[in-house]
């Protein structure tokens, strides 16, 4: 029998590009070192923190190494996802060793206040404007763990691409991501948190919430303004930090969805 979470809270962020120096953003470490500084101002009693993938530029030891320190200073536990820019090198293997050592191929579980969470890997062999894949092994790995949980425990599941498809065209979407919520469907409360695409977007399908966060690096386009994805790079002076930001997450009873808020880097 699932334990009720009593209060569980928790933060979000996403997509720091640790090496990034281009227009709209020529120092991305300095809005990440802005984000944890938010961090810090509204965790409370945040339980941990969650990054959702694109710690880095380039998988460059360097950039790990200043990436890390940076989200340390938060003082908070923080489990991570890779993203696609993460696994660059050596098939990701120098980001797995460092942060995932609970999944050495990116994927694993854990149980907090009686939430399940779930970090999943949908950015291996990814292809430039291809969508996310999970893989045969990687599903039959979430169908064994989900065997487990009561349909009454809340599931958190985190990942860097969106499960969900919001764009075919520049591929923001997981080809394989249907098989995964085929086996959440049956769980009252299930909250999917993404990055990967640098803005805010929530969705809401039966007992599953999606939600993507912002960067800490750079916004990207809507599906549909502009001709492909990308920094956006003509910005009105002034206007980065606005679009850049965290996410604070809380459970309070199994019944109700998790309520999230966005909070920019300008508010």
């Amino acid at each position: 029998m699932a334990t009720k979470p009593a209060g569980l809270s928790f933060m979000q962020i996403s997509d720091s590009h640790i090496g990034f120096a281009s227009q709209p953003n020529m120092d991305a470490s300095q809005t990440l070192a802005e984000a944890m500084a938010l961090v810090r101002a509204q965790k409370a009693d945040a339980a941990f923190m969650i990054h959702t993938g694109d710690v880095s530029q380039l998988s460059k030891p360097e950039q790990f190494d200043k990436a890390a320190a940076l989200v340390e200073a938060a003082g908070l536990e923080t489990h991570y996802v890779p993203g696609e820019h993460d696994v660059l090198v050596d098939d990701g293997k120098a980001f797995f060793a460092r942060f995932t050592p609970a999944g050495s191929r990116g994927w694993y579980a854990f149980d907090q206040a009686g939430v399940h969470f779930i970090a999943l890997n949908n950015v291996q062999d990814l292809k430039p404007g291809g969508l996310g894949n999970l893989g045969a092994a990687q599903l039959a790995w979430l169908k064994d763990d989900l065997s487990r949980r009561a349909d009454s425990q809340p599931i958190v599941v985190c990942a860097h691409v969106p499960l969900w498809t919001v764009s075919q065209e520049w591929g923001w979407g997981t080809d394989d991501g249907l098989q995964a919520l085929a086996l959440l469907r049956r769980f009252g409360s299930v909250t999917v948190l993404n990055g990967h695409i640098h803005q805010v977007m929530q969705k809401v399908e039966g007992n599953v919430a999606f939600h993507t966060a912002r960067s800490t690096a750079f916004p990207q386009p809507a599906p549909g303004t502009a001709a492909y994805p990308g920094p956006i790079k003509d910005l009105p002076p002034g206007r980065l930090r606005s679009t850049l930001g965290i996410t604070r997450i809380q459970a309070v009873r199994t019944s109700s969805p998790l309520a999230i808020i966005d909070t920019p880097l300008g508010a």
